[in-house]
């Protein structure tokens, strides 16, 4: 898991069956710190997450359990939004 921050959605005409439904948002990785770490990249949301929110994100095969009926291939997917970040590891 890893943490992120939205930065926009994404809206698709035609996309995967799998896909039908699934909100697609723009994320990009962040430190404990709050400072972008890499580049943008597209992730499936399982939270209603909105944009500028703190989210932390599984990858890989992992990614399609939140969606139990769908199954969607994806490499991302938000589990759960950020409250508040406490210490530093």
């Amino acid at each position: 898991m890893y943490l992120g921050r939205v930065l926009g959605r994404v809206v698709c005409t035609q996309k995967d069956p799998q896909m039908q439904g699934v909100k697609l948002l723009i994320v990009t990785t962040i430190d404990a710190d709050g400072k972008a770490t890499g580049q943008p990249f597209i992730a499936c949301d399982s939270t209603d997450a909105g944009n500028g929110e703190t989210v932390f994100l599984c990858g890989g095969s992992e990614a399609s359990l939140p969606f139990v009926k769908q199954r969607p291939p994806s490499d991302a997917t938000i589990l759960g939004i950020i409250d508040r970040i406490e210490g530093k590891p």
